[in-house]
């Protein structure tokens, strides 16, 4: 054997990974904490799903005043409280999601440190602000202020048919309800637009400065194509959160049951969250397995509503 032979290599021998206690811990926990969530919209679906199920293949009966035996069943009874839920949230939506990325715009990128500290402080102590607070301010304070605006909107833009007919005095119509559900949503909108704004690269925004462009021109090129799916995933929260309000909705509107698009008047449609709190303690029998099948549907446009939402943020990402 010659001089220049090498000896063989060594075989590699394989490294065993050593699994740590708090990784353990942290999987177990985290593992349980999925499947308790999983299990409890389970059992809530389950327990609407028996509870309403009477009342899906019955005709329903008298539940209130505004709402009489329907013979055509459940589903001719329901569709206005849909029709009144979706109205109510995609006007607020309208209302509170340009108001919303403007401010988290303003606070992010235009506002100086000085003052955006406090902003965001404010913005996050309006979302602590419990819904049964709103419902009140919503009557007293701003349904009277708001009455000559409506008025006004009757008289000036009754042309357009959701300011027709005349306004209801007291204020508590579909615009104030709208209103003070964009008020409440408004924080989950801005905090968490906020949250993303400013985690846009910051090399992309020198890069677009340093090309000449302005600020506002800055935000256009890096900070909105980076933020979209973000801003969609907080509308879609913040759309939830509309769906599913009860007691400002039960409150502030002086609901009536009709299928109307006008916004002024004191003929009104109602929400499911709301007729179900306006009268479910008074119900028994037929009647309470009607709202809880109400409920039932609230929950299924909630998940829908959610589901929508993941989709398109997860075909975004692709």
């Amino acid at each position: 054997m010659s001089s220049t032979d090498t000896a063989p290599a060594p075989t590699p021998q394989k490294t065993s990974t050593v699994r740590r206690a708090g990784d353990t811990v942290f999987q177990v926990l985290s593992t349980t904490s999925g499947v308790l969530i999983l299990a409890t919209l389970a059992a809530v679906f389950f327990f609407l799903l028996m509870r309403g199920f009477p009342s899906l293949v019955s005709p329903v009966q008298e539940v209130s005043d505004n709402y009489r035996a329907n013979a055509g069943g459940f589903w001719p009874f329901v569709m206005p409280l849909v029709f009144g839920t979706v109205w109510a949230s995609l006007l607020a939506m309208m209302l509170a999601l340009p108001v919303g990325i403007a401010v988290a715009l303003f606070i992010s990128h235009f506002s100086s440190r000085r003052l955006a500290g406090p902003l965001g402080f404010v913005v996050d102590m309006l979302a602590a602000v419990p819904s049964v607070v709103f419902g009140p301010w919503g009557i007293l304070v701003f349904a009277p202020l708001a009455g000559p605006l409506y008025r006004w909107l009757s008289e000036n833009m009754g042309w357009f048919p959701l300011f027709a007919d005349d306004p209801v005095p007291s204020g508590r119509n579909m615009m104030t309800a709208a209103i003070v559900l964009a008020i409440m949503i408004l924080p989950i909108i801005t905090s968490l637009s906020r949250e993303i704004f400013l985690q846009t690269p910051r090399l992309h925004e020198e890069a677009s400065l340093a090309l000449g462009a302005t600020r506002w021109e800055m935000v256009q090129q890096a900070v909105f194509p980076y933020a979209r799916s973000g801003i969609f995933a907080a509308s879609i929260l913040a759309l939830g959160r509309a769906l599913g309000e009860t007691m400002a909705i039960a409150m502030v509107l002086s609901a009536t049951g009709v299928v109307s698009f006008a916004v002024l008047t004191e003929q009104n449609p109602t929400t499911i969250a709301g007729f179900i709190a306006n009268n479910y303690p008074e119900a028994h029998g037929m009647d309470s397995n009607t709202l809880i099948a109400a409920g039932l549907v609230l929950f299924a446009i909630t998940l829908l509503v959610n589901s929508i939402g993941r989709w398109v943020i997860a075909r975004g990402k692709k």
